[in-house]
């Protein structure tokens, strides 16, 4: 009888051992979760009409994409501020070191799964094309018609996993710290052309009035614009994943980025004219 109270009395121990850590985890995960009160996005800051630098408020971002954001912000019911923090590089490095929550549109790459988290569906596309000069036009078929010319870019951009891997195998691209210094070298004819998306790439040509710029018509690629979310964020939980992935289906169902394009297209140009 003493050994089968003893058993008995071990058994209950070991029990309640297992309930309190289950417990104590469980708290720990719900008190991770309810510390979100908040949550902290950025992008490139060169990227009109889906992302650009407040002229009024410098270390905000605006655009199509930032009130995509605010829409995410009223589906969670936590705060969303689209911050400014630097070139579109030093948002990939804030990123990796969990100073940022989420990146409001990114191309997904292999390398950035090392360091980010995906939400699926993307919420937008975009074409990448080759811009050349009115003096010297490229006629792009196919990438090898790129092979020996010297190219532009900007610094951590990507194409598309199969054109970036081409490109650092065959192509001489030089990369800069923003789209306006490589637009500002290619009419200067300081390269043969540049590649960069289609709609912030017309919008920054205009900004500049810059003329005698020419888009090839086949394009370099054409990608899929994502949400992204930090891997040292401490607002990266498996709940947190759940209820932007269904925030961002809700929102893409609804087509809410369609909606956004056109005003924001209707407010740089205003702004790049005052």
């Amino acid at each position: 009888m003493v050994a089968d109270d003893g058993y008995q009395v071990g058994y209950v121990v070991r029990v309640l051992a297992a309930c309190i850590l289950v417990g104590v985890l469980g708290w720990g995960n719900s008190a991770r979760a309810d510390t979100c009160k908040k949550l902290i996005a950025t992008g490139n800051p060169e990227y009109a009409p889906y992302l650009w630098r407040d002229t009024q408020e410098p270390s905000k971002l605006i655009g199509a994409n930032s009130d995509l954001m605010q829409l995410l912000a009223q589906e969670l019911g936590i705060p969303i501020e689209v911050r400014y923090v630097g070139t579109w590089a030093r948002v990939q490095e804030e990123a990796k070191i969990g100073r940022i929550d989420l990146i409001a549109g990114a191309f997904f790459t292999q390398a950035r799964l090392d360091y980010m988290d995906y939400f699926h569906p993307p919420f937008q596309g975009t074409r990448s094309v080759v811009w050349s000069t009115a003096a010297k036009p490229i006629t792009l078929k196919a990438w090898d018609d790129l092979r020996g010319l010297h190219g532009l870019t900007v610094i951590n951009n990507s194409f598309g996993e199969a054109f970036d891997q081409y490109a650092k195998a065959n192509l001489k691209i030089t990369t800069v710290p923003t789209l306006e210094q490589a637009i500002q070298m290619l009419a200067l004819a300081r390269a043969d052309y540049m590649i960069y998306e289609e709609a912030p790439g017309l919008a920054y040509v205009a900004k500049l009035n810059i003329s005698g710029l020419k888009i090839a018509a086949t394009e370099v690629s054409s990608e899929a614009l994502f949400l992204t979310f930090s891997h040292k964020s401490p607002c990266n939980t498996p709940e947190m994943r759940g209820r932007i992935t269904k925030a961002v289906l809700k929102l893409n169902k609804e087509k809410a980025m369609e909606k956004l394009i056109e005003p924001n297209i209707q407010l740089w140009r205003k702004q790049s004219k005052s």
